[in-house]
């Protein structure tokens, strides 16, 4: 087991991870360029947060008004809710670094844990040369936000259903828990799209006064920042976008990629395991006494402390790909989060590494931003015997495989962005892409680099994502695109 002292440096460690990732969400504007005056009715008026650490951390809060439906602009709004800090330099403004994480995670509240992390100390050129403006998106967190009151999946659900009755099952609850969320939240559960979330943007944009903004945007942000470009040419000066995804093929070819890449994590996290005494596993073989836990859970599901549903082995696989996105945080917590479950309490396998996430509002704009070619029992079988041949221990378990299946029998169509084809208008972007994920793939960097042209992929040997935190490389190199607008040269690879 690790030393007791480990734990406290280790979520410090993730909470500057999290920081990164605020980081990894943001846009900038010309100082130079003529702003856009915004109608008295889009201002955002800033004042003094109620919050009183948000206030002690020097953030102002603000809020917006946006259409719930962009199309029908007067059938009715929705409230963004931002918070702003000012530039360290004012006199060396470059502009505005617009916040915003997507797919159900806080913005805000990441801004909260990298302040608390002291994110000025590492953050150099972001925040000494911009504004900080983080924003919740649509639906998600102090914005105004998707309620829904039904379990994402009940117990005797699942999404790896192996009779056709419990196929029917999985659906029905589906169509029940999204007539549950519509008749708590209204229209705007259908327009959380990621165009929807792009209008609001620039609605941001216009609000703030900026010509032209800076993107940077970590692995759903990507798609984002990539729609927005698409959507309002010649908007942006300049976009980062780390751990990027690739939405460019079928949406079966990328769930069978993403578990791949998955278990290709999981299996560096079993080798890290065998060579380091950190890891709570060290000693036996990790990989195996991960399985004998699944196996085990699907058998008789393990509790979790404080009460509650019990954890099914499809529950623990579920949960995990997350604990493998930063080697050097999430490896030692799913080490522990497998013996303190052994041990009869799988609750650490409830929480998301990431905890500003909310995950039915991750769901929802998942149901509306991916295509639905899976449709039947047959199919869905198909493709759960090509996942457990590619990733035997998680078993596909992955994110889009859950968006697949907990969006079987969703009663409002899938609005999924066409990809793909060169976005024009848009600037030549930093890409920076780990060399191993359990996220993204490597090749999703030069997939996304394709859709923007002279855009470069900054590689970076290693496992994890929020790149700018954990790479001084990387880091040195968003700052100089960020304020120069000069790309590495194509190839480069950071090492630290």
């Amino acid at each position: 087991m690790p030393r007791p002292a480990a734990r406290p440096l280790r979520l410090r460690v993730l909470a500057l991870a999290l920081a990164a990732a605020t980081l990894a969400t943001t846009p900038t504007a010309l100082a130079q360029d003529r702003p856009e005056r915004a109608p008295a009715a889009s201002r955002i008026d800033w004042t003094s947060c109620a919050d009183a650490e948000l206030r002690e951390m020097g953030l102002s809060c603000g809020t917006l008004k946006v259409p719930v439906d962009h199309a029908r602009p007067g059938s009715g709004s929705l409230t963004l809710a931002l918070v702003r800090r000012p530039a360290d330099d004012p006199r060396h403004r470059t502009g505005t670094l617009l916040l915003n994480n997507g797919a159900g995670g806080s913005s805000i509240e990441q801004l909260r844990l990298a302040m608390r992390a002291r994110l000025p100390a590492f953050a150099g050129a972001m925040t000494e040369r911009f504004d900080l403006v983080a924003v919740d998106p649509r639906g998600v967190g102090h914005s105004t936000p998707i309620r829904c009151d039904k379990p994402l999946k009940p117990a005797g659900v699942s999404h790896f259903p192996r009779t056709r009755a419990a196929f029917h099952a999985l659906a029905a609850h589906n169509r029940a828990f999204a007539a549950d969320c519509l008749r708590r939240t209204g229209p705007l559960v259908a327009h959380t799209d990621l165009t929807s979330t792009a209008r609001d943007f620039e609605a941001v944009r216009i609000a703030l006064g900026e010509a032209r903004l800076n993107w940077y945007g970590i692995h759903y942000s990507t798609l984002l920042g990539r729609t927005y470009a698409d959507l309002y040419p010649g908007r942006l000066r300049t976009m980062v976008l780390d751990t990027a995804l690739d939405d460019t093929t079928s949406p079966t070819e990328r769930i069978v990629r993403e578990a791949a890449t998955a278990e290709e994590a999981f299996r560096r996290f079993t080798a890290w395991c065998a060579g380091s005494a950190e890891c709570a596993l060290h000693g036996e073989d990790a990989g195996a006494a991960y399985d004998a836990l699944v196996t085990r859970a699907d058998r008789t599901p393990v509790p979790v402390g404080g009460g509650g549903r019990p954890l099914t082995g499809e529950d623990i696989r579920e949960a995990t790909q997350d604990y493998l996105t930063l080697s050097g945080v999430t490896w030692p917590l799913l080490a522990e989060a497998v013996v303190k479950a052994r041990g009869g309490d799988a609750s650490d396998f409830l929480r998301d590494p990431d905890d500003t996430l909310n995950p039915v509002q991750v769901r929802v704009p998942a149901c509306l931003d991916h295509a639905r070619p899976v449709t039947t029992f047959d199919q869905l079988t198909r493709l759960r015997k090509r996942l457990e041949r590619v990733s035997p221990h998680l078993g596909g378990a992955v994110r889009s495989y859950t968006a697949l299946t907990g969006c079987l029998g969703w009663p409002v169509p899938a609005e999924p962005v066409a990809a793909g084809a060169p976005v024009h208008g848009a600037p030549p972007a930093l890409i920076l892409q780990s060399t191993r994920q359990a996220l993204a793939p490597h090749s999703a960097g030069p997939a996304m680099a394709a859709q923007l042209p002279g855009s470069v992929v900054l590689s970076r040997e290693g496992d994890d994502y929020s790149m700018f935190l954990l790479s001084a490389c990387a880091r040195e190199a968003t700052n100089r695109y960020l304020t120069t607008r000069a790309l590495p040269a194509p190839g480069t690879l950071c090492t630290d």
